[in-house]
């Protein structure tokens, strides 16, 4: 019964210890970043100015209504005039559609005789066609070609923004996981000597140890109390760095609490194995780049288009209606040519020699990122399976320092050790566990590298 009672007193116990904190998990702080980082927000609204661009480029095909009206109060003539007419530029062509209405009442000179209608007025449609300038590109379609291009260069300017604010992210986020984990091995070696000095203590109340050792544990104390206020400080800092990246659902900074630290170093990122070529075609700064070289193939022939001379046909079809003079009831149709030609030409061949030159320029930048990246990622790679034999080396490293450090314990309790020897086996335990964090915060680093040098977005949570 009383093993009963104690069980349940146990568990009442138990059920009554405020529960510990789940761990924080990158997924968490990525998420949080990609939703809140102000950098991530402007680089949206980047993208909304271009897109609002692009708007303002598309209405240079709006279509455009003109109003026009005359009259004379005074004079001979009491002739007045009222002339309507809209026009739509055409999407494929540097031309434009049009159609008007004209209506007139009174006298007017003889001169003025096209400005004559009958009754009901007159009503026309016509076009014109550019057959050589402006046929194939022109002003109007070049700069709402640019502004297209310059959409997906935001998008793409964003998802490179993104990018690094999620490798920041991530780093910060190692960085604090890593401080945590050092206070905890630095913590273990401060206590071990806490929990040692009372032992010393009574050990020399029965005269089995010198006074001095007392003053020495005691020594050794203060020394790793001041280690574990250094790391302590440090984790910290960290936790303030991370909350630029970790924010609540109203998007304000959110330090996060040192009991939500994992007890290890998550390894949740994970490379992709492509080769280095898919790796380097996904990268959003290398697409932007090849963006701005096609909007550069715009401007050479938006130059190349200045060359050529201006041939425009129009053709037009109009009809009177109502009452009035019989030579206007027919149905009239004409058509016509416009031609032009510039004699030097030296604004556009400058053009068209100054955009081979920038293409040059861009093609050199081009192939020199490729280069990079290309050697960026193969550093990376190097470095991750490096770190990673490291880290498992390091793992090995501690756990062979922490048998030591116990079996020197268990010696120093039974008499057959001295203090020294325990002290330098514990601080070993405490270089090795520091050490072994440290390759584990390099391999997961250099991770993190490769994941972001490869524009993994799913595992970027963008």
């Amino acid at each position: 019964m009383r093993g009963i009672l104690a069980a349940l007193l146990a568990l009442l116990g138990a059920s009554l210890q405020p529960a510990r904190a789940a761990d924080l998990t990158l997924q968490e702080v990525l998420d949080s970043s990609a939703l809140h980082a102000p950098q991530i927000l402007e680089a949206m609204a980047r993208q909304r100015q271009a897109d609002a661009r692009a708007l303002t480029a598309e209405g240079q095909f709006d279509l455009v209504f003109d109003a026009d009206a005359q009259a004379r109060p005074l004079g001979y003539y009491d002739g007045s005039l009222a002339d309507l007419r809209a026009t739509r530029p055409l999407q494929t062509n540097g031309g434009n559609l049009y159609a008007g209405y004209r209506l007139s009442t009174g006298a007017f000179p003889t001169y003025e005789g096209k400005s004559i209608t009958n009754e009901l007025g007159e009503v026309r449609v016509g076009a014109i066609f550019s057959l050589l300038r402006d046929r194939l590109i022109d002003e109007r379609r070049g700069r709402r070609e640019l502004a297209e291009s310059d959409v997906e260069i935001a998008a793409l300017d964003r998802e490179m923004v993104a990018i690094g604010v999620q490798r920041r992210a991530v780093e910060a986020y190692q960085q604090w996981v890593a401080a945590g984990l050092r206070v905890r091995a630095f913590r273990e070696l401060y206590e071990l000597a806490e929990q040692r000095q009372s032992s010393i203590e009574r050990q020399i109340e029965l005269g089995a140890r010198p006074a001095i050792l007392g003053v020495e544990n005691r020594q050794n104390i203060v020394r790793r109390n001041a280690l574990l206020v250094r790391a302590e400080q440090d984790l910290q800092l960290q936790a303030n760095a991370l909350s630029l990246f970790l924010r609540d659902p109203l998007g304000r900074p959110l330090v996060p609490a040192a009991d939500r630290l994992p007890t290890r170093m998550p390894e949740t990122l994970v490379p992709r194995l492509v080769d280095t070529a898919n790796a380097i075609a996904g990268r959003p700064d290398l697409r932007a780049l090849l963006a701005r070289i096609e909007q550069n193939g715009i401007r050479t022939r938006m130059a190349e288009n200045e060359l050529r001379p201006r041939l425009d046909l129009r053709v037009e079809a109009s009809k009177d209606i109502g009452r009035g003079s019989p030579v206007r009831e027919p149905v009239e149709g004409m058509f016509g040519l416009r031609f032009s030609v510039p004699l030097e030409q030296r604004a556009a061949k400058g053009r068209i020699a100054e955009v081979a030159a920038e293409q040059d320029a861009l093609s050199l930048r081009l192939r020199l990122l490729e280069e990079q990246v290309g050697v960026e990622i193969a550093n990376l790679r190097t470095q991750m399976d490096g770190a990673g034999r490291l880290a498992a080396l390091a793992t090995d490293e501690a756990a062979l320092a922490r048998r030591m450090a116990e079996a020197e314990r268990r010696r120093f309790s039974l008499g057959a050790s001295d203090f020294l020897v325990v002290n330098l086996r514990e601080e070993a335990l405490a270089d090795a566990t520091v050490r072994e964090i440290d390759a584990h915060y390099r391999h997961a680093a250099a991770t993190a590298e490769l994941v972001a040098a490869q524009a993994d977005r799913e595992q970027l949570r963008l």
